[in-house]
């Protein structure tokens, strides 16, 4: 094998184990990941969609993987929402996940 055909088959191998090219960011850090029932008691301040790519040349990434770092997608949308915690309400489907975004902390109760 060629130079080459090893500096892509390593960087395909990397792309499909998992490598998070998604970074959280320091507001995205604080957004919790909550289940509907936790939040019963915050405000609900509207939805995010988070998507990405879950094949890459033709090849489908970890689901786990994907899920994660639409978690961390949503965390960030949230936090710029002015939100401090996400609730899926879509499972991931082609690269693809629906949050609701609430604000609990100093929420009225």
């Amino acid at each position: 094998m060629s130079n080459k055909t090893i500096s892509v088959l390593a960087m395909t191998t990397l792309l499909i184990t998992g490598c998070a090219w998604v970074k959280l960011t320091p507001p995205g850090e604080k957004v919790r990941v909550l289940e509907a029932h936790e939040v019963s008691t915050c405000e609900e301040l509207g939805k995010t969609t988070a998507s990405l790519a879950d094949k890459i040349a033709g090849i489908k990434r970890n689901p786990g993987q994907v899920k994660k770092e639409l978690e961390i997608l949503a965390r960030n949308s949230a936090a710029n929402m002015g939100g401090d915690t996400i609730v899926p309400i879509t499972g991931v489907s082609d690269g693809q996940q629906s949050f609701a975004v609430y604000k609990c902390v100093g929420a009225a109760r």
